[in-house]
């Protein structure tokens, strides 16, 4: 039902407390018309307490009601007692008591956040009322005569009417007690849904954001591989151009046409990248993963590499079949950062060697170089971004890759994508 420490339905606010002031108005309008009508109908006889002592009377069961929210236990109590009063002492009220106290034992148990003073409260409330009810049938049956059993039923009048009293209160107490635990119990069972419901909302609100780092990163990457790609090979021929433009113009003309060329392919690719940011999510493919690069074009990578001057040995191993689109735009993407880190750190004289190897559960990329050109200490004051990219996109297949220095020499990128 819940306990004190997980969770309080108090304290009620202004709206709860006038309700039950005007709860308690309303009972205290209701036992003052009917005492006056059970008092008109002499139902004590001479026995009948005086209008100060009925008036009293009438308070005590009336007040409770409106602090039955608030302090749940003493209003029970007291509302106990009050009933009790207004039968000692012959109050002329039958009716409307009994409301007061059904409300005030619902209440312990509907608002009371200490379930085992609720309970303990109620039981002594119930027990002390059942024990006052065997008093009062044996006090009854105590005095001769006072139910005679004239004729032949079946139970003795005396017994018969004990049993009514029994199961009436029976039936008043247990409906009291179980109408409150289902309040209660309704309570919790809501405070829980709202918690739920603010638990899912700030999920919700995490993987937003999750998924919105996830994209940037994404695009990042995607950008890294379009850009570094090629800014390094125009950067490799603009070189070239500048030192033999006075001695070799032929071939400073053909390093700036390379420059060109890369240029307008690198425009190309981020145009198209970014027109397939802006479509749909369904245009993604799978992954959401922008590229349409695939293992056809690792060719043109080995050519890119050779026209920056680089002797770039092109292999494919094994039979060529399709591939998932992601597999082969991931494939594409480790091969281009690859070569893209050859031309820019291995330096201006070293060999490269790209392979495809069609394995029967995945592909493979490999490209290495042997690092023996004019400037064979590799520059490692790079972002490592490529790195770190390369090996987001294989986890994101449930790939392998190996990077790093070989034992003779140069750098080694090693990628396994499975295609089943």
């Amino acid at each position: 039902m819940g306990t004190t420490a997980e969770w309080s339905r108090l304290p009620v606010g202004r709206h709860e407390l006038r309700q039950d002031a005007v709860l308690a108005l309303v009972l205290g309008g209701a036992l003052t018309i009917t005492t006056v009508l059970y008092g008109s109908a002499g139902v004590y006889g001479e026995d009948q307490a005086a209008w100060w002592v009925s008036a009293l009377v009438i308070v005590a069961n009336a007040v409770p009601i409106a602090y039955r929210r608030r302090f749940p236990m003493s209003a029970a109590i007291v509302s106990a007692l009050a009933f009790a009063s207004s039968q000692l002492l012959r109050v002329p009220e039958l009716f409307v008591v009994n409301f007061t106290l059904f409300i005030a034992l619902y209440s312990v148990g509907a608002w009371c956040a200490d379930r085992v003073r609720a309970e303990a409260v109620r039981w002594v409330v119930i027990g002390g009322m059942f024990a006052w009810l065997f008093i009062a049938i044996s006090f009854g049956w105590a005095i001769p005569n006072a139910l005679p059993n004239d004729g032949d039923s079946l139970i003795p009048p005396a017994i018969a009417y004990s049993l009514i009293d029994i199961v009436i209160n029976v039936v008043y107490f247990g409906a009291a007690w179980y109408a409150g635990n289902r309040a209660w119990a309704s309570a919790v069972a809501k405070h829980q849904l709202d918690e739920r419901t603010a638990e899912l909302a700030a999920e919700r609100e995490r993987s937003a954001a999750q998924a919105v780092t996830i994209e940037r990163v994404r695009i990042a990457r995607e950008l890294h591989d379009v850009v570094a790609h090629h800014v390094s090979l125009m950067g490799v021929q603009a070189g070239a151009a500048r030192r033999v433009i006075d001695r070799d113009p032929a071939q400073a003309t053909a390093s700036l046409g390379v420059v060109e060329e890369s240029a307008r392919t690198a425009v190309e690719e981020l145009r198209r990248m970014l027109g397939t940011l802006r479509s749909s999510d369904d245009a993604l493919g799978d992954h959401g993963a922008p590229s349409t690069e695939g293992l056809g074009r690792i060719g043109e990578l080995a050519d890119s590499a050779r026209t920056a001057g680089h002797p770039t040995e092109y292999v494919v191993v094994g039979d060529t079949r399709d591939v998932p689109p992601t597999v082969s735009a991931v494939a594409f993407r480790i091969a281009q950062e690859a070569v893209t880190n050859v031309l820019k750190h291995a330096g201006p004289d070293a060999r490269a060697d790209v392979r495809v190897r069609y394995l029967d559960d995945g592909v493979e990329v490999e490209v290495t170089d042997d690092g023996h050109g004019e400037r064979a200490a590799r520059n490692t004051t790079g972002s490592g971004l490529g790195h770190v990219g390369m090996r987001e996109r294989v986890a994101a297949v449930g790939g392998r890759i190996e990077i790093g220095p070989r034992a003779r020499g140069g750098y080694l990128v090693r990628a396994w994508l499975p295609t089943t």
